[in-house]
């Protein structure tokens, strides 16, 4: 799951990673901040995976310990799509061959749904809450309300600079949630239109 970060903390472990694995002096020196605030930076950091404490010796001298940004923290530092995302968005869209471009946005759509993880097995309620956990573990800030109907709330819209050029996108959303849970999906209220969420409502199974 991707941690979320305060701006400060991102750009610390920028710095970090810059300048490799280091004592909480050794940093104190390069960042120009206190002690205090280069240990609570840590610990947070520590927290989300992002960043591991390490025991060095050197020679028959004490150990000490420094700090090295994770495996997890550079894939964090690395996990930047968006342009990517939009190019990709754009030349699917270009596809002049309306058969190949259907073809394309289908396989897109089966790929995403796979990668849910949701099956067709099970009660309708029991897929949805599958479906928003898988969610929330990809990063998505998602909740699932079980009353009077079933619906799921993304508080942060995952393809927002997207949508703003091309509303498609929410739609093909729609329809990965549609075919993943079987069931007869309506995007209710969207963050484009000023809500403070995206609700889907699920309405019932499809089958």
């Amino acid at each position: 799951m991707r941690v979320s970060l305060e701006p400060a903390d991102l750009e610390f472990l920028n710095h970090l990673q810059r300048i490799g694995p280091r004592t909480v002096q050794e940093i104190c020196e390069t960042a120009g901040v206190t002690a205090t605030a280069v240990r609570q930076r840590l610990t947070r950091l520590q927290g989300g995976g992002l960043v591991a404490r390490e025991r060095m010796r050197h020679g028959r001298g004490r150990p000490h310990y420094v700090y090295k940004v994770t495996e997890l923290g550079s894939r964090h530092l690395g996990d930047n799509y968006g342009d990517l995302a939009l190019i990709l968005w754009r030349e699917l869209n270009a596809i002049e061959n309306p058969v190949v471009r259907s073809e394309v946005q289908r396989r897109v759509r089966e790929a995403m749904v796979r990668r849910l993880g949701v099956h067709g097995e099970g009660r309708l309620r029991d897929r949805l809450k599958v479906l928003a956990t898988s969610l929330s573990t990809r990063g998505f800030d998602v909740e699932f309300d079980d009353a009077p109907l079933p619906v799921l709330r993304e508080h942060n819209c995952p393809y927002l600079e997207l949508a703003e050029e091309d509303r498609g996108v929410c739609e093909m959303e729609r329809q990965v949630f549609e075919q993943a849970l079987g069931a007869e999906v309506k995007l209710a209220q969207c963050c484009l239109d000023g809500h403070r969420c995206c609700e889907f409502e699920v309405l019932g199974a499809t089958a």
